[in-house]
C-alpha cells in the first residue's frame, strides 16, 4: 500500500535509539525525509549507520537537549518547515514517591512533558497556517494504567494523554491531526536499564533485572517496528479522519484480569 508520505518531512525527537529510530528508519522506508533530534551524539552516529546499514538515505540529524529552555525554539530555527512532528524524547526515571525527589521530578518532565508541549506550541501555527500537518505524540501506557513503581512517568503521561486529546479535536478545523500512541513495555535499552533500576531497589542486584518482567500479553514484550508501522500509518494520508485520539497498543494486557 503506498501511504502518500514521499518527499514528507518528518521530525522525530528521542530519534537516535529504541522507538525513536525504528518511527525514522519506517518513514524513510515510505520515501519520507526524517529528521532525527538526540542530545547524544555517539547515538547519532549509530543511527546513521543504522540507516546506512538498512541501504537507506542519511537522514538529517541535529543535536540538542530539549530539556533546555528555549529548545523548541532553537530546534525549529535549525530545522525549518516539516510536514509531520514526532514528540518521542523522553526518559523518565522509575520509582514511586518516594524515590524521585523534586530535582528529577522537574528534569524528567522538562524532557518529556514540556518539550511535547512546547515543540507543538511552536510547530501547530505553522501547520495551521498552511491548513495541513500531522502531530503524534508517543506517550506510553503508564499514563492509561497508572502504576505506583512509576508515579513521575505515570503522572506525565496521563497528562500528555489528555494534551493530545484536548489539541487534536480543535487543530482538525485547521487542517491538523493530532493524535498519540501508548507503547506497552517495548524491548530497548532503556526498557532494561529500568528493570535494572527496579531490580536493584527490590534486591539489591540489577543483574535479576530479568524476575522483573512483569507478564506480558503474547508473552512479549512489544517491538520497536511495531510501533513504528502504527506511527507511520496513522500519521499518513490514509488515515487522515484520525484526530484527538490516543491509541493504547499492549495486546491487550489491560483488560486481561493478570
Amino acid at each position: 500500500m503506498n501511504l502518500q508520505l514521499d518527499g514528507q518531512r518528518v521530525l522525530v525527537t528521542g530519534g537516535s535509539k529504541g522507538i525513536g529510530l525504528a518511527i525514522a528508519r519506517a518513514f524513510a522506508a515510505e520515501g519520507a525525509r526524517p529528521v532525527i533530534v538526540s542530545r547524544d551524539t555517539a547515538n547519532i552516529a549509530k543511527a546513521l549507520a543504522a540507516f546506512a546499514e538498512a541501504g537507506l538515505p542519511a537522514p538529517e540529524t541535529v543535536a540538542m537537549d530539549l530539556a533546555a529552555p528555549g529548545s523548541a525554539q532553537a530546534l525549529h530555527a535549525a530545522v525549518g518547515d516539516i510536514d509531520i512532528l514526532v514528540n518521542n524524547a523522553g526518559a523518565i526515571p522509575g520509582g514511586s514517591l518516594h524515590d524521585v525527589d523534586e530535582a528529577r521530578w522537574r528534569h524528567a518532565w522538562e524532557l518529556k512533558l514540556y518539550s511535547y508541549v512546547n515543540l507543538t506550541r511552536v510547530y501547530l501555527p505553522l501547520m495551521e497556517g498552511r491548513g495541513r500537518g500531522v502531530i503524534c505524540n508517543i506517550i506510553g501506557m503508564a499514563g492509561q494504567a497508572p502504576r505506583y513503581d512509576y508515579i513521575c512517568g505515570s503522572t506525565a503521561n496521563a497528562a500528555l494523554m489528555s494534551f493530545t486529546r484536548a489539541v487534536g479535536a480543535g487543530s482538525v478545523r485547521h487542517g491538523v491531526r493530532v493524535f498519540g500512541v501508548n507503547p506497552a513495555p517495548t524491548r530497548s535499552d532503556r526498557m532494561q536499564g529500568m528493570l535494572e533500576a527496579k531490580a536493584q531497589r527490590a534486591t539489591g542486584d540489577a543483574s535479576r533485572w530479568a524476575e522483573f518482567v512483569a507478564p506480558h500479553a503474547m508473552g512479549r514484550m512489544a517491538e520497536p517496528d511495531e510501533i513504528a508501522h502504527l506511527v507511520v500509518s496513522c500519521a499518513s494520508p490514509r488515515c487522515g479522519y484520525l484526530s484527538g485520539t490516543v491509541i493504547d497498543v499492549d495486546g491487550g494486557h489491560q483488560y486481561d484480569g493478570t
